[in-house]
């Protein structure tokens, strides 16, 4: 089986990139399905408001559960105090069995960790190059598994693919994902000194092709037994017998949007030009 573990869907509504005006599977989908891809997880476009975006996203998976797996995206600053009501949602009414944070929104918070760790959820954090962080995050949550995607960064910022590396060998809850890492290198070097179990297949579609993404990880010629972790197994082990059993009988959202308020925050960081590009490597290790 091979499980893409990075992909959005679904409507934006910010219309100033493509990452925030829509997230189309129709060409994705074509293109994973010559590539051989089983399954994928799928999370929001960005959004302004992540009840209706994670939504969306659990009509999609609720049409095709057996190809689909939902990660509830939550902004860690607007969402500031509904968190948990988001995650439950997606859990109990739509069957998600992940969540996802993205550093363009601001900071990670103790209330996501707090929220994940007993919702037994991984939650993959895009930490736009500031991989300092991570450290905080496993030691103050060992008990929370943390994928960090793009090996530390979407543009290619060398610093924090290597110091990523590093906290992948030292913390056992850490991982990472391969999509967009451009650097291969990087890539082999992380199997190498971390393991195979520490790496998962992903291509930050429908953006990006799946099918190129996949070829990375069939280049990187590992051992059947490591390849098949790299490609289905880490995601499986990750997400927990809560998703595990979504592929032995997979569970239909929710048709119907529930209302969950949304409380009132003082000040929201301006967003940046691009949602890659704030602070990629002033604070590596």
């Amino acid at each position: 089986m091979i499980i893409d573990c990075h992909c959005h869907a679904g409507p934006g509504d910010g219309l100033t990139a493509p990452w925030d005006t829509t997230a189309s599977l129709d060409k994705y989908l074509a293109r994973a399905s010559r590539a051989g891809i089983d399954r994928t997880v799928l999370f929001a476009a960005f959004h302004s408001d992540y009840a209706v975006a994670n939504h969306e996203v659990a009509r999609v998976v609720g049409a095709r559960p057996d190809r689909f797996f939902g990660f509830c995206f939550v902004n860690s600053v607007a969402d500031r105090g509904r968190i948990r009501a988001l995650v439950r949602t997606s859990v109990e009414q739509y069957g998600f069995v992940g969540i996802k944070v993205h550093r363009f929104h601001g900071d990670i918070t103790r209330e996501v960790c707090d929220v994940a760790r007993d919702f037994d959820l991984p939650v993959l954090y895009d930490v736009m190059g500031k991989v300092s962080v991570v450290e905080m995050l496993a030691t103050a949550f060992p008990d929370v598994r943390f994928i960090i995607p793009h090996l530390g960064s979407f543009v290619d910022d060398w610093r924090a693919n290597l110091g990523l590396i590093d906290h992948l060998v030292r913390h056992p809850n850490v991982h990472t994902d391969s999509s967009a890492v451009q650097r291969f290198d990087f890539l082999e070097q992380a199997v190498q000194r971390a393991g195979a179990h520490k790496l998962l297949f992903g291509s930050d579609g429908p953006w990006i092709h799946p099918g190129v993404e996949l070829a990375k990880i069939r280049e990187l010629r590992l051992a059947p037994a490591d390849e098949a972790l790299v490609l289905s197994g880490n995601l499986l082990r990750l997400i927990g017998e809560r998703g595990r059993a979504r592929v032995r009988k997979p569970v239909a959202a929710a048709p119907h949007l529930p209302v969950i308020p949304r409380p009132r925050v003082t000040a929201i960081p301006p967003r940046p030009v691009t949602p890659w590009m704030r602070t990629q490597s002033t604070q590596l290790l």
